[in-house]
């Protein structure tokens, strides 16, 4: 049990009355709570809790015999809770943030989108109704699967205080102005999963394609919500829900959609989402509140989605934080927010925080650390928190810098060389061709000075430079990159960075 916790980062699930070969053989009742018994007493060594997610009855031979799937779930010594990052897509005016609104808050939506009024960061969001910028909220889980949210007046340490897991939605932007802003969120925030929100009213439009591209070109494990399902008649639901199969069942995508009609359904869609093939669906309701109950028992049971070796592995390697956001904070000076992809973040850690314009970095000093609006002393890799400075000028600091550790000795580069695959472009692209570039938290103009055999058409896969057309960057060999000029797309790996050094005019 203990290498499986560890393996499942935290969870694993167990069944109970199963043979080996996966036949239900089923147990009797006294076999099946001693089963249970001795299950509780291996968890409770470990310090792990389980809750009974299904029992079934098998007949055969004339009795009843039972069978039953517990998860067990341990929060690592080192952790809180676990943690997983839950990017939220979907086109303009499908019901991202109302869903969000509705999970979160405990409470169903009026119809008038009163419930996603939370959810909003600036006042034309709320006059308009459009998210414009990346939202953060959190919904929690205890050991038991019971959730815990904003109802009763919690607060968010309160929240987290009292739960075992932890969902960070991502709320990202569906209209099309705001792609940017959307791309940011999926590359910069490094989410575990992905949810592609669709109207039942209307179906796939505007930017779903786009959106459920994007998911796939990044390789993200996406499930998809149909809502606004009071809004329709079934037959229209219907439609929109085949319309949805198609497109996931097409060369492009390659998906098994799976249609999820009860506990059973989402409990196994949880326990096998990570083979890369399984699509859930579900319906769902804001207003009416219609199959919710689904959606956060898969929540509960969605698996972490690396080991404990790999996020062991991470955590040894030196300090690599990117910076997505910045703010000035009253007595605690200059705050960054962002993610640390490698090694452990501590208060009083000296860093270098850079490239500035000059390609160079800057010395500072962690003051304080908060992660969920909650002070701590130590954050490790995979986590997201927001890191004081003191001191520091922010106008010298942007979105896209990294915090690292002086041991790694960074340098910065304006120039890149990155095999790429061509995912759409109308004719080729050859030298000289300016794109917007995405790579983690970076995102800049770059423009293409070399492309090998001179030139590139859509589906195929080519090696080219890239140069940057502002200021160096941070980046590493082996990083996933996305670049797109309108209607073009690409995706691609950094395969050789080029050290930049500053010329003296």
């Amino acid at each position: 049990m203990k290498w499986r916790l560890q393996e499942g980062g935290g969870e694993a699930i167990y069944e109970i009355g199963v043979e080996d070969s996966g036949m239900m053989a089923g147990l009797t009742e006294d076999e099946l709570k001693r089963s249970l018994y001795t299950l509780n007493r291996m968890a409770e060594e470990l310090g792990a809790t389980t809750s009974i997610l299904r029992e079934r009855d098998i007949e055969g031979d004339g009795e009843i015999r039972k069978a039953a799937e517990v998860l067990v779930r341990k929060v690592p010594d080192d952790q809180q809770f676990l943690d997983l990052r839950l990017a939220v897509l979907g086109n303009v005016d499908a019901g991202k943030s109302t869903l969000l609104g509705v999970l979160t808050q405990g409470e169903l939506d009026n119809g008038r989108g009163r419930a996603r009024l939370n959810m909003f960061r600036h006042l034309h969001e709320i006059q308009s109704g459009r998210t414009s910028s990346i939202g953060h909220e959190i919904l929690g889980f205890d050991s038991h699967g019971n959730v815990i949210n904003y109802n009763e007046n919690r607060t968010a340490a309160e929240i987290c205080e009292s739960a075992s897991k932890l969902i960070t939605f991502i709320d990202l932007a569906g209209h099309q102005k705001y792609l940017k802003t959307t791309i940011f969120g999926l590359t910069g925030y490094n989410p575990d999963y992905t949810m592609l929100v669709i109207s039942a009213n209307t179906g796939i439009v505007g930017m779903t394609k786009e959106h459920l591209g994007l998911a796939l070109a990044l390789k993200l494990p996406i499930f998809i919500v149909i809502s606004k399902t009071d809004l329709c008649s079934a037959a229209v639901t219907e439609r929109t829900l085949k319309q949805v199969e198609r497109v996931l069942k097409s060369p492009g995508c390659n998906r098994i959609p799976l249609r999820i009609e009860n506990e059973d359904d989402a409990i196994t869609a949880a326990a096998n989402f990570n083979t890369d093939r399984i699509t859930p669906i579900f319906r769902i309701s804001s207003v009416s509140g219609e199959n919710l109950d689904l959606l956060r028992r898969f929540l509960n049971v969605l698996p972490p989605p690396h080991s404990g070796k790999e996020q062991e592995q991470l955590m040894q390697e030196l300090t690599e934080y990117q910076v997505d956001e910045m703010y000035t904070v009253p007595g605690a000076g200059t705050v960054v927010g962002g993610t640390l992809y490698r090694g452990v973040a501590r208060e009083g850690d000296s860093l270098l925080i850079g490239p500035n314009e000059a390609g160079s970095f800057l010395p500072v000093s962690v003051n304080t650390v908060h992660r969920n609006r909650a002070p701590c002393r130590v954050v490790k890799a995979g986590q997201t928190a927001t890191l004081a400075l003191g001191d520091v000028d922010r106008t010298v600091l942007r979105k896209g810098m990294v915090l690292l550790s002086p041991e790694l000795q960074p340098v910065s580069c304006l120039e890149f060389e990155a095999e790429v695959l061509l995912l759409f472009h109308t004719t080729y692209i050859c030298k000289g061709f300016q794109t917007t570039v995405h790579v983690g938290n970076v995102c800049q103009t770059a423009i293409i000075d070399e492309v090998e055999d001179g030139y590139i058409t859509i589906n195929q896969k080519r090696n080219m430079r890239f140069r940057f057309v502002k200021h160096p960057e941070y980046l590493r060999e082996g990083t996933r990159l996305l670049f797109r000029e309108g209607r073009t797309k690409g995706i691609g790996t950094v395969t050789k960075v080029f050290p930049y050094t500053p010329v003296d005019r």
